[in-house]
């Protein structure tokens, strides 16, 4: 039963933002952490490995709804050095998708939906706007604080290419959002990858070369701040081997996936999204077979190089069973943004699944 969402789809971006967020996360009630154990996350206690990827928390006060919620690692939405404008509506849509949406697929083209239904399956195509830096720096500032034992805000970072000087200026670019993002004294910062990288080459994850000199950059910038890279989705082991051989050094961890492009379509194939918009980002449960299929990659380069990066599991996480297959298939930390916006007490009930599971083993320790 999908609850009412805490960003309204059919409301403008700036609606959302000045008004939301809704449902129960506007609720002002506070769920309580009860569980006595502890997980360590890039050298910080939390109260559970699980929380809400950057994205659906646009400002302050979503961040606090979920920090409110119980969800314990949450994200503020990625920042620029810049005000930059939100894609026109639409900006969510719901997707008719049967089962697994493959490459293949998201090729060929979605089709919306009617309404939204489970299994839950959207796009979202926002262009990753941000406020001022005048706004989102105090903003940003006073939700760290306001995080709870047991609870951390991450900072995101967003590179913009400018319009002059080329890739040496996008560097430029995401030197000055480090700074900026540091100076709020958040504890973890991560860098966005995954989203086209308007106009390098795709996706900047993908170029190994360009990828490589962002994180040596942002990397200097901010010091010793534990650093989360987000990547997409890498067909081919080959590919990711080469770009986590040169850039895993210098992470903490690596947060896959972010969504999987699409062609969105009505039923008579047309684009739906406005603006010349052809693709978008696809979410929800039919690409969880793809942030599972990241994890257990990333987890056998990991064995396999000898290395130390913890694994964010991301994609397709709409129930409490979606979250321990992403453990099971050895993430260390899942995150959730589509399931959590609908389900405003997914953190809830897989907190009460893991009291049940420690419970269980401490029980079978005494024996």
């Amino acid at each position: 039963m999908l609850s009412t969402p805490f960003y309204d789809p059919e409301k403008t971006y700036e609606e959302n933002f000045e008004k939301g967020p809704y449902g129960a996360f506007s609720d002002g009630e506070v769920i309580e952490n009860n569980s006595k154990k502890e997980y360590d996350f890039l050298g910080f206690k939390v109260n559970s490995p699980f929380g809400i990827p950057s994205g659906p928390l646009i400002n302050g006060k979503y961040v606090k709804g979920a920090l409110d919620k119980g969800f314990d690692i949450v994200e503020y939405k990625d920042t620029r050095s810049h005000k930059h404008p939100c894609n026109p509506l639409p900006n969510i849509v719901p997707l008719e998708v049967d089962g697994d949406m493959t490459l293949e697929m998201a090729s060929i083209g979605v089709k919306i939906a009617k309404s939204y239904k489970e299994p839950l399956s959207i796009t979202n195509s926002f262009g990753i706007p941000s406020m001022d830096p005048n706004f989102w720096q105090s903003d940003l500032r006073d939700t760290v604080a306001y995080a709870k034992d047991g609870q951390i805000v991450v900072g995101g970072i967003q590179g913009t290419l400018q319009e002059h000087g080329g890739f040496e200026a996008y560097l430029e670019d995401f030197i000055l959002t480090a700074k900026l993002v540091k100076e709020t004294d958040v504890k973890v910062i991560e860098l966005n990858l995954s989203c086209p990288n308007e106009g390098i080459n795709n996706l900047l994850c993908f170029d190994v070369d360009h990828s490589t000199k962002v994180i040596e950059v942002v990397r200097k910038e901010i010091g010793d701040i534990p650093l989360i890279i987000k990547i997409s989705y890498f067909p081919e082991i080959e590919h990711l081997e080469k770009f986590v051989v040169s850039v895993a050094p210098m992470v903490q961890a690596i947060a896959a996936i972010n969504t999987i492009p699409s062609k969105i379509i009505d039923d008579e194939g047309n684009p739906v999204l406005t603006g010349g918009r052809v693709t978008s980002g696809t979410c929800g449960a039919p690409i969880k077979w793809a942030g599972l299929d990241m994890t257990k990659k990333l987890k056998e380069l990991r064995e396999k190089l000898n290395m130390s990066y913890k694994i964010i599991g991301v994609g397709g996480v709409t129930t409490a069973d979606d979250f321990f297959e992403y453990m099971d298939a050895g993430a260390d930390f899942v995150m959730s943004g589509t399931g959590s916006m609908w389900n405003p007490y997914l953190a809830k009930e897989i907190k009460s699944r893991l009291s049940i599971e420690d419970s269980r083993q401490r029980s079978e320790e005494k024996l």
